[in-house]
């Protein structure tokens, strides 16, 4: 049996283990080892194991990850989440559909102090799902909008995920970041499009709130400052150059925890939730990191990848062909995994396909930036489709009087702008890296 056989097999046991809720990190080592034992031995992949964990905990880039989730989880704890919906909320709420509007504007403003999609999603349901249902607005509406919302988390920079794709593919993560944000404001945008539409052709689905004195509005405003000075000082930093990515993160923690006590809502007790939160949500990203590793290492010995890529490339299909399967492959995946797994799992994989087919005449650096924001984006709508939906799930939780199907028949809209945007941005890669060019 070849190698890039058993290649294929292990990667299908894969699949197969998490068909039966095997955790995806446990799945990865499992097959990885077993792969790696059936081209080299055991001798050769106890080799591999005794530098493993040191090898990948040890990369500088990746200690971003904890400080970036502990920055989310002091600003969810420290009331911070709050004063971003209020913010927003006193400034569109009267409109028809404001108040979800608000809502999906907040998500997308904590996620530039979070860096999560479940968290951000978790943080602005418990602020804005009581305000939602105060003003009458429909369960399918309020649910979707805050389901929906939530996976700008990932999108807005800091992204964990784009770090871990930033490690995975060579990449630089302020780059990344770089290219994330018109993508992120065009999301925000279209999602404020889906609502308005949605209030109109549902009447009565999103009535407006009472409107408020401008001297209400401009103190909900200034109660928010110090959150956008974080902001600037963390996502400026970076572009700068004043600082690198963990660095900010850092400084970002620093800054997140002194509002929080200057706001009067965080205490001591806050503080150890947030940071064994953190760690948790660390140690589990990390495991699988370490199984997508040793998967990695094995599927690099049996050749697979590489002998798909060569494949790909001497079949003659058209490059936006193959592109267009990546993302309806992702889309199938987004329905029974998470954002992460499908990052690890796949890029070793579509990676070297994409890079090594022509788009538009782009540089490697330039294609790997548009492949990273692309596959970001796509996974990001797996947060949100059935019938696994994690968001959903999550929004639900805490709306528990709400069916699924509820929740689930309101980000209908949301995903049909989703599309809309991943076709946007493959037929016009300049809307993710001209911003790049211009900071390079």
């Amino acid at each position: 049996m070849s190698s890039v056989t058993i290649g294929f097999l292990c990667g299908g046991l894969t699949l197969v283990l998490l068909a039966f809720r095997v955790h995806i990190g446990m799945a990865m080592l499992l097959c990885g080892s077993v792969g790696y034992v059936a081209v080299s031995g055991w001798a050769p992949l106890m080799n591999y194991f005794k530098n493993l964990a040191y090898g990948r905990f040890s990369v500088y880039d990746l200690s971003v990850v904890p400080l970036f989730l502990l920055m989310g989880n002091i600003a969810a704890k420290g009331g911070l989440s709050r004063r971003l919906f209020a913010a927003t909320n006193a400034f569109i709420g009267h409109y028809r559909g404001g108040v979800a509007m608000s809502a999906v504007g907040a998500c997308a403003a904590f996620g530039a102090i979070c860096g999560s999609s479940l968290a951000t999603a978790a943080t602005m349901g418990q602020v804005a799902l009581p305000e939602l249902r105060r003003c009458n607005y429909a369960p399918s509406l309020a649910t979707g909008a805050l389901a929906a919302g939530g996976t700008l988390g990932i999108l807005v920079p800091p992204s964990v995920v784009l770090v871990i794709y930033a490690i995975l593919a060579e990449q630089n993560v302020a780059q990344l970041f770089m290219a994330a944000m018109v993508p992120a404001i065009i999301a925000t945008a279209g999602y404020f499009v889906a609502i308005a539409l949605y209030v109109r052709l549902v009447p009565g689905s999103g009535p407006a709130a009472p409107a408020m004195a401008w001297r209400e509005r401009l103190c909900a405003l200034w109660r928010v400052w110090p959150i956008l000075i974080v902001f600037v000082l963390v996502i400026g930093g970076i572009y700068g150059g004043v600082f690198t990515p963990t660095e900010a993160a850092a400084i970002g923690v620093i800054a997140t925890t002194a509002l929080s006590i200057l706001s009067g809502e965080f205490s001591f007790k806050g503080y150890v939730q947030s940071a064994l939160s953190a760690a948790e949500a660390s140690a589990m990203i990390f495991l699988i990191l370490l199984g997508a590793d040793v998967l990695n290492a094995f599927l690099a010995l049996s050749q697979m990848p590489g002998a798909i890529a060569e494949w790909v490339q001497g079949a003659g299909f058209p490059p936006l062909l193959v592109m267009f399967a990546i993302i309806l492959i992702y889309l199938m995946l987004g329905c029974v995994m998470d954002s992460l797994s499908m990052i690890l799992l796949t890029i070793p994989i579509f990676f070297p396909i994409i890079m090594g087919l022509d788009f538009w005449g782009m540089d490697p650096t330039d294609k790997a930036i548009w492949f990273g924001i692309l596959a970001l984006m796509v996974v990001e709508i797996g947060l949100i489709t059935p019938p696994v939906g994690m968001n959903v799930f999550i929004i639900n939780s805490l709306a528990k009087d709400v069916p699924m199907k509820e929740t689930f028949k309101g980000v209908m809209p949301f995903l049909a702008s989703d599309l809309m945007r991943t076709v946007l941005l493959v037929f016009f890669p300049s809307l993710s890296l001209w911003l790049v060019h211009i900071l390079r």
